[in-house]
Order: structure tokens, then C-alpha cells, then sequence
């Protein structure tokens, strides 16, 4: 299924049948095109940081198809890029795990909350939200009064935890993050 899949994905490539957009739809067919073959549970499989961190390569191999039928420097490339990919995906979710065991321990600590484990969910589920729309979901799912939530979040807030993104104003609610787990689902510090 993989030599498909780098089949599947170079054809669309050479064809570029859009004006715009071609490199990202392609990319999003090889998880798509796994997920279907029932090689992946979800289709969340990207390609696209090594592919672009690879770029010249990337488009040096699909170059070479087209002007010497190289199938196999390219199958090759395409091989090489989902074992890294996939290695590095690994790794990352080990380290999400690190992390959210860490922050059990920690967002506990701070907020000495019975409903430390249901916010710590919610913001691993969601790293960046709107304050109003995790306290709604908060208060409908495990019914923790808009008060509370209020506090515990200025409280993870004080602590460094998490960050404004969009502080309030009049009616609109603030947008937080949570660095953290942005910065390691990205592989590099965006905030």
C-alpha cells in the first residue's frame, strides 16, 4: 500500500490539474488515501514537515520522473520519508504522554481542584480555545460552575501554564493556549 500510496501521490503531483493549492491537497491524499485502505485508524498521517524540509529532493524525485522515468529514486525518497516521519511521530506522541502525565501532577498542584483532571483534558483536547467555550462545555459535561473555571484558569494563567493569545473585551471571552503542548506538537517553539 505505501508504493501506492507514493504512486498515488506523485501522479497528482505531475498532473497539478489546479491553478493553486496542488502541493497541499497532494500531501493531504496520503493520509486520506491510507485511511481508506484501512492502513491508518484516523487519516492523520502528515508528510508535509519532512517533505518541505526536503523540498529540493522532494522536488528533484518528482522532476525525475517525468524527465527519466526514475519510479524507484522516487519510491525510495517516499519510503524514506514515511519511516522518518513516522519515527518522528512517534516520538512526539511519547512526548505529549511525558507531558500530560507531568501536568496532572502539576495543574493539581496549582489549583488543588477536584475538576483539575477534567480542565487538563479539555485544554490537551483543544490548546487554544476561547475561555467561554470550554467553561460552557465544562459546565455541561461534568457540571463545574463558570466560577470555578474562571478561577482555575486565572490560576493556570499566574502559573505560566497557559498564555493570552486574544485578552477579552466586553463580551468577547479571552483565547488562551497552552504552549506546551503547541510547542511539541509542532516540533519547534511557536509561542
Amino acid at each position: 500500500m505505501l508504493l501506492q500510496t507514493a504512486v498515488v501521490h506523485a501522479q497528482f503531483e505531475l498532473l497539478h490539474p489546479f491553478n493553486d493549492g496542488n502541493g497541499r491537497i497532494g500531501r493531504i491524499l496520503i493520509p486520506l488515501f491510507l485511511y481508506q485502505k484501512r492502513l491508518l485508524a484516523e487519516p492523520m498521517f502528515y508528510l508535509s514537515e519532512y517533505l518541505e524540509s526536503h523540498r529540493d529532493e522532494y522536488y528533484q524525485r518528482l522532476s525525475s520522473i517525468s524527465s527519466a522515468g526514475d519510479w524507484n529514486g522516487w519510491i525510495a525518497f517516499f519510503l524514506q520519508a514515511v519511516a522518518y516521519q513516522a519515527k518522528d511521530n512517534s516520538r512526539r506522541v511519547k512526548e505529549i504522554m511525558v507531558l500530560y502525565e507531568t501536568m496532572k501532577v502539576q495543574v493539581h498542584e496549582i489549583t488543588r481542584s477536584q475538576y483539575s483532571v477534567y480542565l487538563l483534558d479539555a485544554i490537551f483536547n483543544k490548546p487554544i480555545f476561547r475561555v467561554s467555550d470550554v467553561t460552557k462545555q465544562l459546565s455541561r459535561t461534568y457540571a463545574i460552575h463558570e466560577k470555578n473555571t474562571a478561577d482555575l484558569f486565572r490560576q493556570l494563567k499566574e502559573a505560566g501554564i497557559l498564555s493570552i493569545l486574544q485578552p477579552g473585551s466586553g463580551r468577547r471571552s479571552a483565547t488562551l493556549c497552552f504552549p506546551a503542548l503547541l510547542n511539541l506538537a509542532e516540533g519547534r517553539k511557536i509561542l
